[in-house]
């Protein structure tokens, strides 16, 4: 016990430490920021958060022309472009993520918008249906997501937690809709999810700073050790537990291992 109150109170510090303003400038959430709209926001950071893996410079590089390239208007880009206009997207290749994922993505945006009542929409569940997290809130949009002609090879671009993925992007995306506190760096737009239903977006940094803490036991980095870690940070603030993927992914990314050790022993 004496340990998790040592361990809570490193993250609780960590994230004053890191959610900042000035996180913004070098993580992708800034390409949400750059809009002021709720429904270009959360396209802006649907497509940042979809190839949010790699160099984070990269990323933000990769994301900005993808603004470009819908003409620095998601939103009005997305409700009104037509088929032939998708052909700018052809040559647009992040890592394994390439001009025809991104075709689909612009069609499978264009039918949730004009048919499903957009993004937060689609992830929304009824109150029936919830979970103690937002695995069936993800399960729902992938469906409908993919529920019009698609590739075959995109399906892997939108993880799937009933096949164990950590969904990692998915719920930093959450992350930055659902949460709102006087930092500004998450928007709080979406209403239909709880920030205490958010899961912790388990990469590397956060995995391995977790294991660090002892905090999370399981060594793959899938949707049972998403569900193990969120659990006891769910300890640590009910109400907000993912507020501390900025405690853990910042000492992961600035290398405080010796420092989370040293602290929590």
């Amino acid at each position: 016990m004496k340990k998790l109150l040592l361990i809570k109170e490193l993250l609780d510090e960590k994230y004053q430490q890191y959610n900042t303003q000035g996180f913004i400038e070098n993580d992708p959430v800034l390409i949400p920021h750059l809009f002021s709209t709720k429904e270009d926001i959360e396209i802006a950071g649907f497509l940042a958060a979809t190839i949010a893996w790699g160099n984070r410079k990269s990323i933000i590089t990769n994301a900005r022309q993808l603004m470009t390239l819908m003409e620095h208007a998601p939103h009005e880009f997305i409700v009104q472009h037509s088929k032939k206009e998708r052909q700018r997207f052809k040559k647009f290749v992040h890592r394994t993520f390439n001009g025809e994922d991104l075709m689909f993505f612009m069609a499978s945006l264009q039918n949730i918008y004009l048919h499903h009542g957009g993004l937060e929409q689609t992830f929304s569940v009824n109150t029936a249906e919830q979970d103690a997290n937002v695995k069936e809130n993800i399960i729902k949009f992938r469906c409908i997501f993919f529920g019009i002609d698609h590739p075959a090879r995109t399906l892997k671009h939108v993880s799937n937690p009933e096949q164990k993925s950590s969904a990692k992007r998915l719920c930093m995306f959450l992350r930055w809709m659902v949460r709102k506190d006087k930092k500004g760096v998450d928007f709080g737009i979406w209403t239909s999810v709880k920030p205490s239903q958010l899961c912790l977006p388990l990469d590397v940094h956060t995995g391995n700073i977790s294991r660090n803490l002892g905090i999370l036991k399981r060594k793959q980095n899938d949707w049972q050790a998403v569900e193990e870690v969120t659990a006891v940070l769910q300890k640590f603030d009910p109400l907000d537990p993912v507020k501390y993927d900025f405690s853990l992914f910042g000492m992961g990314v600035n290398k405080d291992l010796d420092l989370v050790t040293r602290k929590t022993k």
